[in-house]
């Protein structure tokens, strides 16, 4: 089924416990990625995500971890190309359901650009 999966997460956490039981159940490689959008917040980004992956970690499921600096949609494609990834989970606010939130909707730029199948989480 999926071997590699990465997890895209911003402070909203909503993916985050669907994820993990798909890769449990799937006893996939998993990797947490964040995207801070300027170099300035990579280092809160960084300890934010250690909390997450040290939470992941203490449940027994085995977890990487990423800080990337980009515009998400991109950032992510590329990270689950570079991975080989069979799968990104991630998130998404709603903000594509409108005509002009289409424009600017990180996840439906996901499913548009992405290597894989793409999962979102409402």
């Amino acid at each position: 089924m999926f071997h590699k999966v990465l997890l895209a997460l911003d402070r909203n956490r909503e993916p985050l416990e669907p994820g993990l039981k798909l890769v449990t159940f799937c006893d996939a490689e998993l990797t947490l990625l964040a995207v801070a959008a300027t170099d300035a917040e990579v280092t809160d980004t960084e300890n934010w995500l250690r909390e997450v992956e040290a939470s992941v970690q203490n449940r027994g499921i085995k977890v990487h971890s990423l800080v990337r600096v980009g515009q998400p949609a991109f950032v992510i494609c590329d990270v689950a190309d570079e991975l080989n990834a069979d799968l990104i989970i991630m998130g998404c606010r709603g903000t594509g359901l409108t005509e002009e939130g289409m424009a600017e909707s990180v996840s439906i730029r996901v499913i548009n650009l992405a290597p894989c199948p793409v999962l979102v989480i409402p």
